[in-house]
């Protein structure tokens, strides 16, 4: 075991391993250490003992080889299982500029990490990036839903053009016996949205509270979402009665 580091918009997920000690595993990755620097490091986290009174978890650093993304925050990553393979899929994320370009006065300035896809195999360690058409812009504190091989991205931040674009995309991956294959489609009905809370409501359902649709606007609309076959339904929820502290506060 190895000591957890409280981190800051670290990425998370849960992973369901094959084996009985495997049920209960969580991914974390990135974030953002309290010396504000940012972390590269991915643990795994696992529930070692559970009784009544007191839950044992045992935390695993995972030393990555290959295209092993940098330290990064305000990312994603989840599971994907195709063909009885798991993978760790990471995406977007913010992290500080080049060392070359950082002077006194922008020295913890950040920027958009490239719109790489990465792979990461999380029992052999190793990591591989895809570059993607479909994907141009980096992302960051966007929504990210995995249901079996495919994963869906929704909104996000650019912080390059400080858009909030109302992107969808679907990134499905396959694991045959040879190498991975990664293909993304762009699909309609997206919604601007930036650093909200996904809720998983039952197997098919989820629905999305908070967050912004501009700089100093809040979200305060919720939206169902709905996974059926390979299809994907956004739609607007019943808005809850907001106290007036959400209503006037500035986060």
């Amino acid at each position: 075991s190895c000591y957890l580091p409280p981190l800051r918009y670290p990425a998370t997920c849960t992973f369901k391993g094959s084996l009985e000690s495997e049920k209960q595993q969580y991914i974390i990755h990135g974030g953002k250490t309290p010396n504000n620097e940012l972390s590269d490091k991915i643990y795994v986290m696992s529930v070692v003992c559970k009784n009544n009174k007191k839950v044992t978890f045992r935390c695993t650093e995972k030393d990555l080889v290959g295209d092993v993304p940098e330290a990064r925050y305000g990312h994603s990553i989840d599971m994907v299982y195709s063909r009885g393979k798991s993978m760790g899929v990471v995406f977007g994320g913010r992290s500080y500029i080049p060392s070359a370009q950082r002077t006194t006065e922008k020295w913890n300035s950040v920027a958009d990490c490239l719109p790489h896809i990465f792979l990461v195999d999380l029992e052999f360690g190793c990591s591989t990036s895809y570059i993607l058409p479909e994907l141009q812009d980096g992302l960051s504190f966007h929504v990210s839903i995995a249901r079996n091989d495919t994963i869906y991205i929704l909104g996000g931040h650019s912080l390059a053009n400080n858009i909030r674009p109302a992107n969808l995309y679907r990134i499905r991956v396959d694991l045959p016996l040879g190498s991975p294959a990664v293909n993304c489609t762009v699909l309609p009905g997206g919604i601007s949205v930036s650093s909200a809370i996904l809720t998983q409501t039952n197997s098919d359902e989820f629905v999305i509270v908070g967050g912004y649709q501009l700089e100093n606007q809040k979200r305060m609309v919720c939206n169902i979402i709905s996974l059926e076959g390979n299809k994907i339904e956004i739609r607007e929820m019943e808005t809850p009665d907001w106290t007036p502290d959400i209503k006037h506060s500035k986060l």
